[in-house]
This record gives structure tokens, sequence and C-alpha cells, in this order.
């Protein structure tokens, strides 16, 4: 028996030493294990649980696993109102067209939008700009995550072209986290903003923002290349940051729509429910949105709300399948509160009727008129 107490099975017998060298590196190995335990003072291998306290709480129903027993998260049965239609049709194929011959990145495609065929043959798309890869680590968003390419400084041309050509209604532009960059992207996107707007002036332009990590300059920026209206999603209620948002906070995010509607811009939030959040909370989120600011105007004119689908085993687990009718309630609920418009139900995603949003919000039915 070694000096570690570790009895030693036929596969690991030491056999005699033929040389000094074989002898050196039996001493190293020794030596290895007695740092180690000295470290672990407890027995190696075996179940390390058996040695742990029981615990304060417990969050198992939190934690995903493919493993047999009672824990294992197996994926649930959609209910009938969850059903989409496969997208297709002639204007969503020369859509697709134009997003492939540019390589534009679309949420519509990254996210799997169960719209996507609605929206693109009305001619409303959402593209991103900024790459794909997000520099933070969301536990519900399916968009990949890393280390993201260098800034393509000729993306906001490319995009005011292309937007050209596909001859859009309206358009919702949003971009991923870009956390590494001084303004989080803010630049590109007002160029992006006002290219856009110089290329399809009938067009109504809504862009779907990041939070700059509270940098207020980086949002003026944004503000000041005036796109029709200005989302950003809250995506769940305060208490489920942590666990869905971990890199943002509720109060900065409601801060950003609250700058947006002070300086008089249609401020528009989005959530999704069933991961966990409570009915009353949903509620207090709608509260917090329409109370009063400096300027009494509140902090969104529009939200919308949608069923939460989990993209993978790996993201947060589906806690609740909604009804048709709370989601009806959530909308009634809302506009009782003083919202101006609230899209609430199953299949809702932030730009589901978001043309119908700029037409009754902004001026861009003047705009076509004067054109």
């Amino acid at each position: 028996m070694p000096e570690s107490g570790i009895t030693q099975g036929p596969e690991s017998t030491v056999s005699a030493a033929p040389d000094a060298s074989t002898a050196t590196q039996a001493v190293v190995v020794a030596e290895g294990i007695r740092k180690t335990l000295a470290r672990h003072p407890r027995p190696l291998g075996g179940d390390p649980l058996r040695t742990m306290d029981a615990p304060l709480f417990s969050l198992s129903s939190m934690v995903l696993n493919n493993q047999a027993g009672k824990e294992t998260m197996t994926p649930r049965k959609k209910p009938p109102w969850l059903k989409a239609k496969v997208p297709g049709g002639e204007g969503y194929n020369r859509l697709k067209a134009i997003m492939d011959e540019h390589k534009l990145h679309t949420v519509c495609q990254e996210a799997g939008c169960p719209n996507m065929g609605e929206c693109w043959s009305r001619g409303v798309a959402t593209i991103m700009i900024l790459g794909d890869t997000c520099t933070r680590s969301c536990g519900f968003c399916n968009v990949k995550t890393g280390r993201p390419a260098a800034i393509d400084k000729d993306e906001p041309r490319r995009v005011a072209e292309s937007l050209a050509l596909m001859g859009l209604k309206h358009v919702v532009i949003t971009s991923v986290n870009r956390d590494e960059l001084a303004d989080g992207g803010a630049a590109i996107w007002a160029e992006t903003i006002v290219r856009s707007r110089a290329a399809c002036p009938d067009m109504s332009i809504e862009v779907l923002i990041p939070d700059f990590e509270g940098n207020w300059a980086a949002l003026q920026m944004v503000i000041d290349a005036q796109p029709h209206i200005v989302g950003h999603n809250l995506e769940t209620v305060r208490r489920m940051y942590p666990a869905v948002r971990p890199s943002a906070k509720f109060d900065r995010s409601l801060e950003l729509l609250r700058r947006v509607k002070q300086q008089g811009g249609v401020a528009k939030a989005g959530i999704m429910v069933g991961i966990g959040e409570r009915d009353e909370e949903v509620d207090d989120l709608m509260g917090d949105l329409i109370a009063s600011t400096t300027t009494d105007n509140g902090a969104c004119d529009i939200l919308t709300i949608g069923q939460y689908l989990q993209p993978t085993r790996n993201h947060l687990p589906i806690n609740r399948f909604v009804t048709p009718e709370t989601f009806d309630a959530y909308r009634i609920a809302g506009l009782a509160k003083g919202l101006k418009v609230v899209e609430s139900g199953p299949m809702v995603r932030s730009s589901y009727h978001a043309d119908h949003q700029a037409d009754s919000l902004t001026d861009i039915l003047k705009v076509r008129a004067r054109n």
C-alpha cells in the first residue's frame, strides 16, 4: 500500500524499477498524489454527494440534464394553439433570395420565428446588423455566443441598398450585443438608420436595440438618427433577470425606454411569458412601463407579449404554456393601464404587426402621401 492510503489494483501496480528513471517517475507520481490529497482530504472516487450537507433549498427544477430520474427534462408537447404554418409563397421566396444574395442576417431565421412566412409575405422583415455572434449568453436566446468578428464598416451601405431592392413597407433592424465596443456599435446603428431612410423614404423604420450597457451617449446617437420606433425588449419580469438576462439590468432597460419617450419618440418593449414569471408580476411590469416620469409620458407606447419556446435542451425550460385566454387578459389589462398598443398572443414576437403600429403611431402615412 503506498503512502497515500489508496489501494492500487492490478492495472495500477508498479513493477520493480528496471532503472533509475522509472524509480524517479514513481516518486513524482506519489508526490503528486500526496499533494492532491492535501488539497482534497476526502476520499477520491465514489459518490461525492454523500459527503455534502443537505441543501437549504433546491434548484433542481431549474437544472437541465439528460440523466435518468425524475429531474430529467423532456420536450413538452406543444398545445394546438402553437402550431405555425410552414413559410412560403412568392413574397417570402423573393425576400429570402435577396437576403441570401446580400448575406444579410435576419432574426426571423436565427430565432426561428413562427411568423416569418406571414411577415415576409406582407413586406415586413427583421434584419440583424453587427454580425451574428453575441457577446452575451442569455438563458433563452438561440443566437450564438462568442468573440464577434471585426466591425464591417460597409454594412450600413449594403443594408440600405438591399432594403431598396426589397421594397419593404416596414423594416425592423436589430443587432446582437457588442459589449466589446466602446459605443456598443451605436455608430454603425446610426449610419444604417440614416442611409436606410434616404434609400427608402416610404418605408417605416423600427429599431430593436440593446441596452448599450447604460451608455446614454451611444443611445443618443440612435435617437438622433430618427427611426420611427425605438424598441428594446425587457424579455421578462424583474425577478427573473438573474436567470434569463444575467448581463442586463431591469431598471437600466426601463431607463432606456423612458429616455426615448422623454425626447418624443415612440418607445416599444417586448416580453415573453411561460418562463417562470407569475401573472401578477406581468401586471407589475406593465405598471412600471406606464409609470410617470418627468414628462408624465411613461416609459412605453407599445408592448408585445408572446409565449417563450425553449430553443434547445441547453436553454431555460418552459415553465408553462400560457393559454390564449390569459393572453387576452394581458392585452385588456395593458390597454386599461394606458399603453397605446398591446400585441398579446402565443405566437406574438417583437415585430408582429409592427407595420400597423408604425402606421398608427408615427408620421409615416403623411410621409408616404407627400412622396
